[in-house]
């Protein structure tokens, strides 16, 4: 299935405040992100690699230890099993991720 929509596929909240809808191949997989203002996306970590861009809006976004505050078209690598979360701000804030294997807890 080389075409997909990713309006298609169903929504999933993984923190309050913070959904996701996901699309996947056997190695790769995005998620588009929508937070709503002030939510948070608790300290986590994963084996899994994970790069993304901000669509739309501004967050903070903490990786192992480093915070900074990111606006559209701002982009971010966060490596395998490195500590990271993120807050939203006053506004909603839109984000891509990519990653790489894709994560099973994600898959609908």
């Amino acid at each position: 299935m080389p075409f997909l929509d990713i309006n298609d596929q169903p929504e999933q909240q993984v923190f309050d405040g913070v959904s996701i809808r996901t699309i996947y191949g056997e190695k790769l997989m995005m998620s588009y992100v929508h937070l709503q203002p002030h939510s948070t996306v608790a300290e986590h970590s994963h084996h899994h690699e994970q790069m993304g861009m901000v669509l739309e809006g501004t967050f903070e976004l903490t990786i192992d230890g480093e915070s900074r505050t990111l606006h559209k078209g701002d982009s971010y690598l966060i490596p395998s099993h490195v500590k990271h979360s993120a807050k939203a701000y006053d506004k909603i804030a839109i984000a891509l991720d990519i990653f790489s294997p894709p994560r099973e807890d994600y898959k609908s």
